[in-house]
Formats: C-alpha cells, structure tokens, sequence
C-alpha cells in the first residue's frame, strides 16, 4: 500500500498547496457526503417520532376534554331526572 504523496499542486494562482492538504481536504468532503444519507435519515426518523408523540399528546388531551363534558352532561341529566335545582 503507498502512502500519501508529498509532492505540491500548483493552483491557477500560480501558488502551491501541499498534496497532503488537498488529500486531506477531499477525504473529508468524501467522508461528509458519505454521511449525509444517515444523518438526512436520523433527522428524518427523530421528526416522525416527535409528531407521533404529539398525536398522541393530543388525542389524550381530547380524550380527558371529553370524558369532563361526559360527566357534566350525566349529572345534569341525573339532576333532571331527580328533578334537583341546577
């Protein structure tokens, strides 16, 4: 296996870069575009879980909304049928 050049690349400035900085460089944009599927993934997965959570936040919330005006409308009906003063 051959290790990294140690040669210069010259740049349309006429100016050198290093071969081991542009190596390094395009490794790392490598390793960056590699990743970004996973991470577009995660970030994908982490927003679906949270509006999961959030149906299921409201559909409790509506669910103990209900269950007050359920209990409110039988005692006014037991009332009625008592023929109690409301």
């Amino acid at each position: 296996m051959a290790g990294p050049t140690t040669g210069s690349t010259t740049n349309g400035d006429g100016s050198s870069v290093n071969s081991q900085i542009t190596d390094a460089i395009t490794q790392t944009n490598v390793k960056v575009l590699g990743e970004a599927p996973a991470m577009a993934m995660g970030s994908l997965y982490q927003t679906i879980g949270n509006s999961v959570a959030m149906a299921a936040s409201n559909a409790v919330y509506a669910q103990q909304q209900a269950d007050v005006t359920y209990q409110a409308a039988s005692t006014m009906g037991v009332a009625k049928l008592l023929s109690l003063t409301v």
